[in-house]
């Protein structure tokens, strides 16, 4: 070997030793809860003074931000997080968007329930529940299976729509105690994880295009392997979260939704990377080596909450959920913004260190909001 070449090897290792080193450093550092509640209290500053949305400030971007928001006033109490949700409804009129066959456009309700259980008659949640009762139990094009687009023949045929229905409907049964709108919940989660849970990975796919098997030419990462989209998975862990949190210990389908997230805990934490984040495509994670913020959050949040609420391990996923929010926090500008986020799509794409979106804001405010309760 020339030694020009034993050269370049030996300075590889060193680079990549040193890299070990610091992040080995990072991990054993104390995580002080001042300086996590004061990073969500920048990060949420920051995103108020920049409104984005994809459709109208009451879509489902501004949904998962706002999310956030309750959780990260949930688990502070800090007034300021209320009152930024206050705000959003009183401007919103307390309504969800429009397209009531679709799951993304009642997101938005999951902050109006929230604040709505901080005081009564606050809120109005009657578009809430015209949303629900439109959506779950009227007949549309998506549900029937006449829709002329392949992919579309259920109710929620997207990954992703099992964080943006699901939550806002568990919490609305546990406030009205009607039990109805869960069993309709529980129905259409289970024709979701029927079509798309890969029992193989253990992932979802994001929809059918991106299933094996079943479509005429399978779609592949260029290593060959599946494409499992890092926030759409998130988006389903994040989820599951939301709705243990709320559904009844006792309700007969509970079992479910406590396997299902202990299965995807486990693949998840197998696939974190070793600076602490996950990259955009989960078996693929050369095709963006960089960690992605939006997936990292919910993962964070999802992890945490699993060890707070002794689903988890903690000796064994505890450490991986440090080290996961210390390499979110360091994603965080000195202004407050969050970078590091995947803009909008279906699949692995990369992102950088300026590239945010409220979503991702949202990601970072949950992830905070349950590691401040670890012990």
């Amino acid at each position: 070997m020339k030694s020009k070449q034993i050269r370049k090897i030996l300075n590889t290792t060193i680079v990549f030793l040193s890299f070990l080193h610091i992040v080995n450093t990072n991990a054993q550092k104390k995580i002080e809860k001042s300086d996590i509640e004061n990073a969500m209290v920048k990060a949420m500053e920051w995103q108020e003074a920049h409104p984005i949305f994809a459709l109208a400030p009451t879509d489902w971007t501004n949904g998962a931000y706002y999310i956030g928001v309750t959780r990260a006033h949930q688990a502070t109490d800090n007034p300021i997080f209320l009152a930024a949700l206050k705000t959003m409804g009183y401007t919103n009129d307390w309504k969800p968007l429009y397209r009531t066959h679709h799951a993304d456009d009642v997101a938005i309700s999951y902050a109006y329930l929230y604040a709505n259980s901080t005081r009564k008659n606050l809120v109005d949640l009657s578009p809430t529940k015209e949303f629900l009762d439109i959506h779950l139990y009227e007949p549309n094009a998506w549900k029937d299976g006449t829709d002329k687009h392949a992919e579309k023949k259920i109710l929620w045929w997207w990954c992703d729509a099992l964080f943006m229905a699901p939550p806002v409907i568990t919490l609305y049964a546990k406030q009205t105690g009607e039990q109805k709108y869960l069993d309709a919940m529980h129905k259409y989660y289970k024709e979701t994880y029927d079509k798309l849970f890969d029992h193989e990975e253990q992932l979802f796919a994001r929809d059918t295009r991106y299933q094996w098997g079943v479509n005429k030419k399978d779609l592949k990462e260029p290593n060959g392997k599946k494409i499992f989209w890092a926030r759409g998975n998130g988006w389903v862990l994040g989820g599951l979260a939301l709705i243990l949190s709320d559904m009844p210990e006792d309700y007969e389908h509970r079992d479910f939704y406590v396997n299902l997230y202990k299965k995807m805990a486990a693949r998840i934490k197998e696939l974190q990377q070793e600076d602490g984040l996950w990259r955009t495509s989960l078996l693929s994670p050369e095709s963006f080596d960089h960690g992605e913020v939006s997936a990292s959050g919910f993962y964070t949040f999802a992890l945490t909450w699993g060890i707070n609420n002794g689903l988890l391990n903690k000796a064994e996923y505890t450490p991986a959920v440090t080290k996961a929010w210390q390499a979110l926090a360091a994603c965080q500008h000195e202004n407050g913004m969050v970078g590091w986020v995947q803009d909008i799509g279906a699949d692995p794409q990369p992102a950088t260190a300026n590239s945010w979106q409220n979503y991702g804001t949202g990601a970072f405010l949950l992830a905070g909001s349950e590691i401040l309760k670890l012990k």
